[in-house]
């Protein structure tokens, strides 16, 4: 950890319902800063809506949630400062089509951080060169192909200079040919030290990537460890049934 004892982020006891379904059920976990934590389970086992409480774009309704030492509760104040160190890249890039990759990528941190402009490009042009898309900041979204547009998005949200990324399968949506890039660039994301939480079936990248994996299955955390444990003798039956349907 590189700042003392206080996780990147803590969740205890948390619980999400959506009517009578238990979406997260007493779900526990700690992530170190710098840690790279992959959560995989099946469809409907609760990662997406864990990984969407941490930001508070889903809201929990029972247990806590801290980040970087700050408390998750419904104040606008606590979902602000949560959602100034953490960065979220989503399955369907969500950029704005109308804006330039430049000017989605300098949106935030003008408004928000309150960059000049010029820094603010400076800034996005040294990220969207780093995912290897500097060549494409003054075209639009619907002009790049899905893997550009995901890079971009990726770019965008360290753009905001978060202190953690949380991906929520971010390859999902994408033509098999252009995950590798995507899967480089986190990859790369990864090798600088960047605390990530990544929602995702590519269990290659898990295996190469991850400190720990995390599965789920109906709203509760099955079992975690490191990846050749998890990979090479899962303790629970779900998660041999699960890895046997998704490696061949």
């Amino acid at each position: 950890m590189t700042n003392s004892t206080v996780p990147a982020v803590k969740l205890a006891g948390v619980m999400k319902r959506f009517g009578n379904f238990a979406a997260l059920s007493d779900v526990n976990l700690d992530i170190a800063a710098g840690e790279k934590v992959v959560i995989c389970g099946p469809s409907g086992s609760g990662k997406s809506t864990l990984i969407r409480c941490i930001n508070h774009i889903e809201q929990h309704d029972g247990g806590e949630i801290s980040v970087n030492g700050i408390r998750l509760d419904r104040s606008a104040a606590s979902v602000a400062k949560v959602r100034s160190v953490t960065g979220m890249v989503f399955q369907n890039f969500n950029l704005f089509p109308h804006m330039t990759v430049l000017e989605n990528c300098t949106l935030a941190p003008r408004s928000t951080l309150k960059l000049s402009r010029a820094k603010a490009e400076a800034q996005a042009m040294e990220l969207l060169s780093k995912v290897r898309i500097g060549d494409q900041a003054r075209k639009y979204p619907g002009q790049l192909s899905g893997g550009q547009q995901q890079r971009a998005a990726i770019a965008r949200s360290l753009c905001m200079q978060p202190k953690i990324m949380l991906f929520d399968e971010p390859t999902s949506a994408l033509d098999p040919e252009m995950v590798k890039e995507v899967l480089e660039t986190m990859k790369a994301l990864a090798g600088e030290g960047m605390t990530m939480i990544c929602v995702t079936h590519e269990m290659g990248f898990a295996r190469e990537v991850a400190d720990r994996v995390v599965f789920m299955d109906r709203g509760s955390i099955m079992e975690q460890g490191r990846p050749d444990a998890f990979f090479s003798n899962p303790h629970t039956d779900r998660a041999r049934q699960f890895l046997s349907q998704i490696i061949h």
